[in-house]
């Protein structure tokens, strides 16, 4: 009854999807270490790299650099979203200067 076994740690015949880029490429990556790393602390036999790595992740300083990250991103957004803006008033305003010298008999 091997077909009935669930969670096992052995999954090294399990298929994976092809990826379709070197991005999700990278991101399979990153989740099959994520989840030998969480088996191996289940385990008990997580390495102490391991342990420090995730007891980081998990300090207040960690978490207040990453609301940073995501602030700074926010305010990139809102600027590239200013210039768009502005390139849209500059393109009206000059339909509109086109318009009143067409309507005041300038080619």
């Amino acid at each position: 009854m091997a077909k009935g076994k669930t969670g096992g740690a052995d999954n090294s015949d399990r298929k994976v999807k092809p990826a379709l880029s070197p991005e999700s490429e990278e991101q399979q990556m990153i989740n099959l270490a994520v989840k030998v790393a969480k088996q191996r602390m289940l385990d008990g036999t997580a390495s102490s790299q391991i342990i420090v790595h995730y007891l980081k992740l998990a300090t207040e300083n960690t978490q207040l650099e990453r609301e940073k990250l995501r602030s700074e991103n926010k305010l990139l957004d809102a600027k590239a979203e200013a210039i768009q803006s502005q390139k849209r008033d500059e393109e009206l305003y000059q339909e509109v200067l086109d318009a009143l010298k067409l309507y005041v008999g300038h080619k």
